[in-house]
């Protein structure tokens, strides 16, 4: 993209708080090998197995342009305000239990789910919009959507308003879908230095 790349690095930059050197920088996940999936997905993908047959072809991360970093900041907005945060014990009387928020309620990876449907709505291809799970910094499970991107790795949050890179999050990143099969999951290198401090819960 030459010019324009840098313009719309500096332009996300910014927009995260990164400054000049999170323009020049791209920030990815490294995927390992694959693993289990998450009790919670495994029984959505029973209920609706179209969701979790989703296959991608191998390709490049999606073209982050002004347009679709637009959409991703209104999505997360939109959904983070539409849902209101309930359990899925309060919901369902189980610990565990992934749908969609049809109901105006949700908890974090119902909130996902969302942003990852209503992304896809706008052409996002689905390899790129991967259902992931972490450990917050009080060694509580939540669950977030990433979106892979030709600039990196950004994550869509209920519990954080801003849309940011995945390593400026204070997560440890533990396991997301496969970018090639959505039924599919691959842990997550992250041996980053984990800042400890307290996050809302989900």
């Amino acid at each position: 993209m030459g010019r324009n790349r840098g313009l719309l690095l500096a332009a996300v930059a910014a927009a995260l708080g990164l400054g000049t050197a999170g323009a020049q920088a791209q920030s990815f996940m490294q995927s390992g090998a694959r693993t289990t999936q998450p009790v919670g997905h495994y029984e959505f993908c029973q209920r609706m197995p179209a969701e979790c047959a989703q296959k991608t072809a191998d390709q490049p991360p999606v073209e982050l342009t002004h347009k679709l970093w637009a959409k991703i900041v209104d999505v997360n907005n939109l959904v983070n305000t539409m849902v209101t945060p309930r359990t899925d014990k309060e919901m369902w009387g189980v610990e565990e239990y992934w749908s969609y928020p049809t109901s105006g309620y949700g908890d974090c990876e119902d909130y996902a789910l969302e942003k990852r449907r209503q992304l896809a709505k706008a052409g996002v291809p689905f390899g790129n919009l991967l259902m992931t799970v972490v450990r917050q910094p009080n060694g509580d499970g939540h669950a977030v959507l990433t979106v892979r991107t030709s600039m990196g790795d950004f994550v869509l949050d209920n519990l954080e308003p801003r849309v940011l890179a995945w390593d400026e999050t204070q997560y440890q990143f533990l396991k997301r879908q496969s970018d090639r099969n959505s039924g599919a999951w691959v842990a997550i290198d992250d041996d980053r230095q984990m800042l400890v401090g307290s996050v809302r819960k989900k």
